[in-house]
């Protein structure tokens, strides 16, 4: 193991994760993550945590669960590490695991250049920017969202309570992703409407060449365009149902170390980026409940919650 992923792995567990000796510790992680799911056990024994260790067959999509028996186990662990190839984030067992008091961080899709790289940002600022986003998000009605590409949607957020992902996860029950940079919100079911444009990223894609338009009517997407990509996005979607084509999540990245890389953990915490996923919210606080959780990054957003401009053109205006 390098010094640098040496480093990234003693601020995850030390400083992010605040492990202390004779915790139970539990790495979950799969054959594409295997290296760096060793360097958090590895770091995790040194701290004198009671570290475990599994490995699991990659799951076929994000917000796939993973089997009942580490399900199971995830709710005997005080920490989580999970450096997997799909998602945990959005699944029954992470939510259940969070219940039961755990501390819980998921690295989904991460590489060894990503983990050393947005683990050096500043996550106290972070954690200051994205509680901020968190509160406006919590207190705002309704959110309206637009673009230079044609972006153009409306989405309720009465009811529904925003979080931010901090990369501090020092208390029972705290969940959040690692690189960690952004806040997010469940809107209200049924209520979005108008366009959204995606031409950042897409998750199961990757960096868009060609961007994709969604139609949105009451809560739901009803027609994807945009050649290749899009085809490809609703195939996936089709499988699941029309649940899968739930308005899930608004977003809104946090971290300036952060770039586009067609990997979603990195992709939807880019600094001056607004996110829209499709598919599961019952996680984190909506009520469809899915096993998929699909991220699109839209790039140069001007983003009003009520009557207050939070981000114009790409840029923060809080």
């Amino acid at each position: 193991m390098s010094n640098e992923m040496a480093y990234s792995a003693e601020i995850a567990i030390r400083d992010c994760m605040a492990v202390k000796p004779g915790e139970t510790v539990l790495v979950i992680t799969d054959e594409p993550t295997r290296t760096i799911g060793r360097a958090l056990w590895e770091e995790a024994i040194e701290t004198g945590a009671e570290a475990v260790y599994i490995e699991m067959t990659p799951r076929k999509n994000d917000g796939a669960e993973p089997p009942p028996t580490i399900a199971a186990a995830m709710k005997q662990a005080d920490v989580i590490l999970a450096p997997t190839s799909r998602s945990l984030s959005h699944t029954v067992a992470r939510k259940e695991a969070n219940q039961a008091g755990a501390r819980v961080a998921t690295l989904p899709g991460i590489t060894e250049d990503m983990m050393k790289r947005t683990l050096s940002a500043d996550y106290q600022k972070i954690a200051v920017v994205s509680a901020k986003f968190a509160e406006i998000l919590s207190k705002g009605k309704v959110a309206h969202l637009t673009t230079p590409l044609g972006t153009d949607i409306t989405l309720s957020l009465e009811g529904r309570e925003a979080h931010p992902d901090t990369g501090i996860i020092h208390q029972a029950g705290d969940f959040s992703n690692l690189p960690a940079g952004e806040a997010f919100i469940a809107p209200l079911e049924g209520t979005a409407n108008g366009v959204v444009v995606i031409d950042g990223a897409m998750s199961g894609i990757g960096v868009l060449k060609t961007p994709i338009k969604m139609t949105v009517e009451k809560g739901y997407v009803t027609k994807i365009e945009g050649g290749e990509a899009a085809e490809k996005l609703d195939g996936i979607l089709a499988e699941y149902g029309k649940l899968a084509y739930n308005i899930a999540e608004l977003g809104i990245g946090t971290n300036d170390k952060a770039i586009l890389t067609g990997k979603v953990l990195e992709d939807e915490k880019v600094m001056g980026t607004v996110h829209i996923a499709l598919g599961n919210s019952a996680s984190f606080g909506g009520t469809t409940q899915v096993s998929i959780h699909l991220d699109g990054i839209i790039t140069r957003p001007t983003l009003s919650i009520d009557d207050q401009v939070v981000i114009k053109d790409g840029q923060h205006m809080i």
